[in-house]
């Protein structure tokens, strides 16, 4: 796609120009990690000034589109992952997005909640709870460290559940508990150093932070926390005043 193809589609400046030419080569042209023309070449190529390439790029380096490498140019980035804001296992999450999910079981143990978990599950903190770590995978990629708690007494075999398939879904069919609510808070924070290094990013880069309480009908049945990597995953969600 030329600049002269999109002219001709209606009057746009020379930026919004290059800026669509640039967005059509990270979008459809190029894949992840592919390099860009320089911004010499681009000037030529389209008949832009220097400053026009580098607004152009950095709007596109902004928007998570591309990304800077000093020295070296700039590269297709990889793809973010949008997921629309609503209840759904992980497992279909994925599934939505045109991903296949993979789940890595991190550890399962038997053991007192925590002050949060045993809130969130109403539960006291003598009890025993059974607590599941897992990485969470999108094509392969990880995309999330999830650290989550149920209540051993509501659910005592779960030591024999299938942790790499949604639990959502045994929930469901197993114990007759499917999830139909959740409450969530979203924020953020630096990744630890072993969230880090599961997901395979520096140690205190900035991850989303989901904690989720899951309900069948007024039972808790799951308290979750999970840290995102923000660079492979976005929520959207859609606003109205009706």
């Amino acid at each position: 796609m030329t600049a002269q193809q999109i002219a001709g589609k209606g009057m746009l400046t020379k930026h919004a120009q290059l800026r669509a030419i640039l967005v059509d080569m990270c979008t459809n042209q190029l894949s992840p990690g592919d390099a860009l023309p320089s911004e010499r070449q681009l000037c030529v190529d389209h008949g832009v000034s220097r400053v026009t390439v580098r607004e152009a790029l950095s709007q596109l380096v902004a928007e998570g589109l591309a990304v800077r490498v000093h020295g070296r140019g700039t590269f297709v980035a990889e793809r973010t992952h949008r997921s629309e804001l609503g209840l759904a296992s992980f497992h279909e999450d994925m599934r939505r997005l045109g991903l296949e999910p993979g789940t890595v079981v991190l550890s399962m143990n038997q053991e007192p909640p925590t002050p949060a978990a045993a809130a969130a599950l109403d539960m006291t903190e003598e009890q025993q709870a059974w607590r599941v770590r897992r990485l969470r995978l999108a094509d392969g990629t990880p995309i999330s460290v999830e650290d989550a708690w149920y209540d051993a007494q509501l659910l005592p075999e779960m030591d024999s559940v299938d942790f790499t398939a949604s639990v959502y879904d045994t929930l469901d069919s197993r114990f007759g508990l499917p999830v139909d609510r959740a409450e969530q808070t979203v924020g953020a924070g630096p990744a630890s150093t072993e969230t880090a290094a599961l997901l395979g990013i520096a140690k205190g880069t900035a991850v989303m932070t989901f904690d989720r309480i899951a309900f069948s009908g007024e039972q808790p049945v799951e308290h979750a926390y999970s840290w995102f990597r923000a660079d492979r995953y976005q929520l959207h969600m859609t606003l109205s005043d009706r």
